[in-house]
């Protein structure tokens, strides 16, 4: 009987596992989402006619994988619903890739549009569902797609100007017959520009177009206005706005803005009728919003009394029209927009209020931002001026409040009606707004910020058991989304607003490891090889308006972001497309050496300086000769060594095989000359001075464990305790120390509350992080922000590979700090979230990881495994021992 029973249990308990499983099974198969055409959401004109697919997967059950994927693209999403393929459809593909899938189909050109979807076959061969449907569209490719009579059209602008710009409206009035064909309006600007159709606004993105470098390019924005138009007579209002189009930048006509646009029919198969085209017949009229200041920091000024009060064409009838004037452009290379536009994310209203006169208060934001202003404005007496300045701090106290002009703000009252004021072709970066010239003090209602920055998906978060550490890397999320706007990282987003490369080349691990920005960088390496000089010079800025200053670590910028991009996002056409401007501009410092050795290369008319580290702290001398020569000399060695692991990806063996010989040839140079074996140390001994050297190999092995020892006693003893770099310095260290599991000493060096470190900003009121240690200049810079890659790469431990880049195959190995009881960490990846989560319970420590379906991870435990790690939720407990 008891056997019997045991038996009837035994079966009872295999009957609810088979169920259970099954039920697992069932809800387990893979889903489809996140379907993107080159990096971007269904855009609507893509640059080229060989797109590339990308897509997530989920599967709630743990290993789940891909065997095989099948994409069908069709000209219209009427065919696609009916699976009838007219341009493509790929068949079962057996591979398990999912990003950036390359087109295949009928030939595409010009305007033509494709709908597509797709679906996979999981590791045990069973098909998923196919995906919701996404579409792409290819827009103007060359100049013969833009009709014959589209011209860049401007306003006549005051001659005596006194550097005041206006921002003209233009606007078409034309006949339309409904019918099932898509309009699209391309609009291809000199400064930012926003379109209307019937007074209604066809995008809620803001400081369209993107940056680009104005020597050489112009960029596209293409809309689907179908939706805004109407039987009969429609008008087609484009306003327009100077922003980086002037007269003070190289490559510019002045006379600007100006504006070509043009508005197609288009068929399913991409045959089009030019609906409007900007030419003779279109008018002008002064909006009322002008530009005032010597370059492209200039402030918004609204006159009232002129200012329209919306884009209707009833209202619009009243104003002064005029005709057009034709911009005499040089000819420029015109290119579709391929990053996403600006958009508002975060708003902002004050905090305090200090009266410092009785016409003039200064409101706290409580939080510094880049952005837009909106002032509900009273009436204000006609004619009378209200001034607006922007500051991102003050001194000691309010009174101390700057008045800086250039970028100050105006609205002229017209003594009849309360008006809002707010930016439109201009953003502002502050915490504190002084309003001078009401006579009375706002209340917070009637003031808000609105933070902009690029429309780039994906996130990352970080949390641990510090709340010191904690607020470091909000600091440094905030300040990269607050800097990167416009398709570019800005260095201070009101002083200069420039894409220096130093800068970008030194946050570039943080900002992607923190976001999905492979548009953006595309957009941004396009200015940097645009800016190019003949010789293979590069610039130190890019888009390149100014004589700037820097080094060759700001012009190796296009090398390393390339590599990056490609590690980040496993995308080899950034690689591919500027492999020649790398190659050119290792050129160009080859033919600036010296005994095989970097040496200053003189200045031009576009960049001056030739710097090694940059905004070191009190008493670091950045400018000593020997540091520079070690700093640039590490950075070419470093630029040998990604460009032969550049040209290996690309399949250049020889090229892979000369650089690799070249870097360790530089490296021995090096070694030879900038290092000093009674001292154990390098050129004048700083941090960067011994790590970059480590860095990039030059060290030999023999000498590494003596170089360390020079390095943290130096750290200690004379630097007591705090990281002491700048600009270039702070992602050296960081990367150096993130390889070779140094968490506990960077975690000890960011403790640190003296000046210098991000503590001794905190403390002193710092939101985002600052230009210089000791606070000077600008509280809202990309100086500092290259620290944050550490927070994900070493205490969560998560690296991408570069064998298969793109977290394809994840390496995923959690430094444990003394000090931290646990962290946790997540990141958005091509393939979906990636999260590891640690805790330490007694002797032990507790991981949990989360890997994407489509990627596959090696754990590397504190205590020396490696475990191989599939898809899903896995939970590891390991010993609490550490290399540090």
């Amino acid at each position: 009987m008891k056997r019997t029973l045991k038996s009837l249990l035994a079966a009872i308990c295999l009957l609810a596992v088979a169920s259970t499983n099954s039920n697992a099974w069932a809800a387990s198969r893979l889903t489809i989402n996140d379907l993107k055409c080159e990096n971007l959401k269904s855009p609507l004109a893509i640059d080229n006619t060989s797109p590339h697919f990308s897509w997530k997967m989920y599967s709630s059950r743990n290993g789940a994988s891909t065997s095989a994927y099948q994409i069908i693209v069709a000209s219209s999403l009427k065919k696609l619903n009916e699976k009838n393929a007219d341009l493509w459809n790929s068949g079962k593909v057996e591979s398990d890739e999912s990003i950036n899938i390359k087109y295949d189909g009928k030939a595409l050109s010009s305007r033509s549009q494709g709908w597509w979807k797709v679906r996979v076959w999981d590791n045990s061969g069973k098909p998923s569902k196919w995906s919701e449907p996404a579409s792409f569209g290819v827009g103007l490719l060359a100049e013969s797609d833009w009709s014959a009579e589209a011209r860049f059209i401007g306003i006549n602008q005051p001659e005596k100007s006194n550097n005041k710009h206006i921002a003209p409206l233009f606007r078409k009035q034309f006949s339309y017959t409904p019918n099932k064909q898509r309009v699209l309006l391309h609009v291809n600007s000199l400064g930012y520009h926003e379109a209307y159709v019937n007074g209604v606004a066809v995008s809620t993105a803001v400081l369209n177009p993107a940056v680009s470098e104005f020597r050489k390019r112009s960029l596209i924005v293409t809309y689907d206005v179908t939706d805004l138009l109407k039987k009969g007579e429609n008008e087609l209002v484009i306003w327009a706005g100077i922003g980086w189009y002037h007269k003070s930048a190289f490559g510019v006509v002045e006379g600007g803005p100006y504006v070509r646009a043009q508005l197609d029919r288009v068929a399913d198969n991409g045959s089009h009728k030019v609906l409007a085209q900007t030419d003779k017949t279109w008018q002008a009229a002064n909006s009322g919003r002008y530009f005032v200041g010597p370059n492209w920091t200039f402030g918004e000024l609204i006159d009232a009394a002129s200012m329209v009060s919306d884009l209707k064409p009833e209202t619009l009838k009243s104003l002064d029209w005029q005709a057009v004037i034709e911009g005499k452009v040089p000819a420029l290379i015109a290119s579709q927009q391929m990053c996403e536009p600006n958009a508002f994310y975060q708003t902002f209203k004050p905090v305090a209020t200090f009266k410092i006169a009785d016409d003039c208060y200064i409101y706290d934001m409580g939080h510094a931002f880049v952005g837009f202003t909106e002032i509900n404005m009273p009436v204000v007496e006609k004619g009378k001026s209200v001034k607006i300045y922007y500051e991102d701090f003050y001194l000691n106290k309010p009174e101390d409040f700057r008045d800086r002009e250039q970028f100050a703000d105006t609205f002229i009252g017209d003594g009849e009606k309360e008006m809002v004021f707010s930016n439109k072709f201009q953003y502002k970066a502050y915490r504190y707004l002084k309003i001078k010239g009401l006579n009375a003090e706002l209340e917070p209602e009637a003031i808000t910020g609105r933070a902009i920055t690029t429309g780039y998906d994906g996130d990352s978060e970080f949390e641990c058991s510090d709340n010191d550490i904690n607020a470091i890397h909000n600091m440094i999320h905030k300040t990269v989304k607050a800097l990167t706007l416009g398709g570019y990282m800005v260095d201070c987003p009101h002083i200069e607003r420039l894409g220096y490369g130093g800068d970008g080349n030194a946050s570039t691990p943080t900002f992607q490891t923190m976001f999905n920005a492979s548009p953006l960088y595309l957009n941004w390496l396009t200015a940097w090889g645009d800016s190019q000089r003949e010789t293979g010079d590069m610039p130190h800025t890019a888009p390149n308006p100014i004589n700037a200053g820097g080094g060759p670590f700001w012009c190796e910028f296009i090398v390393i972001a390339s590599w990056q991009s490609y590690l980040n996002y496993g995308d080899t056409r950034m690689m591919e497309r500027f492999y020649p401007h790398m190659q050119r501009w290792i050129g160009f410092a080859e033919r600036n050496m010296k005994n095989g050795l970097l040496k200053h290369w003189g200045v031009t008319k576009y960049r001056n300086w030739y710097l090694g580290d940059w905004a070191t702290p009190d008493g670091i001398d950045q400018t000593a000769p020997l540091s520079i020569d070690v700093v640039n000399n590490c950075v070419m060695s470093e630029s040998y060594l990604t460009m032969s692991k550049i040209a290996n990806v690309l399949g250049k063996s020889a090229d892979a095989a000369m650089y690799r010989t070249k870097h360790q040839q530089h490296n021995a140079l090096i070694h030879k000359t900038f290092f000093d074996p009674a001292k154990k140390s390098y050129s004048t001994g700083t941090q960067i001075d011994l790590i970059y050297p480590m860095f990039v190999g030059a060290t030999p092995k023999s000498e590494i464990e003596s170089v360390e020892q020079t390095l943290w006693q130096h750290t200690e003893n004379i630097y007591k305790g705090h990281l002491a770099t700048g600009l270039v310095g702070v992602p050296i260290i960081t990367q150096w120390a993130t390889r070779e599991a140094k968490a506990e000493q960077m975690y000890n060096m960011l403790k640190k509350r003296e000046y210098p470190g991000y503590l001794y900003m905190l403390d002193n009121g710092a939101d985002l992080t600052w230009e210089h240690w000791n606070g000077e200049r600008s509280h809202i810079h990309n100086c500092y922000n290259g620290i944050g890659s550490w927070f994900y790469q070493a205490l969560g431990g998560i690296t991408p590979d570069e064998a298969q880049p793109g977290y394809k195959h994840i390496n995923i190995r959690p430094q444990i700090v003394t000090e931290i009881d646990w962290v946790k960490v997540s990141k958005d990846t091509p393939y979906g979230r990636v999260s590891v989560n640690w805790e330490k319970s007694g002797e032990n420590v507790e991981i949990n990881v989360e890997i994407p379906v489509g990627s596959a991870a090696t754990l590397y435990t504190p205590d020396g495994k490696s475990i191989t790690l599939p898809s899903g939720n896995h939970s590891v407990s390991c010993k609490m021992t550490s290399k540090n």
